[in-house]
């Protein structure tokens, strides 16, 4: 079994609290009101617009999309993403 690709096991990682509102006009994340809002075009239909939070965001870190994943909320507007190979000061400060 290859790894390639794949952050290692004892990368940092760390969980990050969003807001998700789907059929936004653009895609965009913003620091609002003490927690970070990703608006996505994508419709919130049959997982349409978890994938599009999680590319957004991945490509926002300048990380690869395989690194960010919905570990909580998979159905509603609040989600904890899960982000491999970072931890939380690195997301913070990258998301700036």
């Amino acid at each position: 079994m290859s790894l390639r690709g794949r952050a290692p096991l004892s990368a940092a990682s760390c969980d990050l609290a969003v807001r998700v509102t789907p059929r936004s006009s653009q895609n965009k994340i913003e620091w609002v009101g003490g927690i970070y809002k990703v608006w996505v075009t994508a419709s919130p239909t049959d997982g349409q617009a978890n994938e599009a939070v999680c590319q957004i965001v991945a490509k926002a870190l300048k990380q690869a999309p395989s690194t960010v994943s919905v570990k909580r909320g998979q159905t509603g507007r609040d989600k904890v993403l899960s982000i491999l190979g970072l931890s939380l000061e690195e997301v913070q400060a990258r998301l700036k």
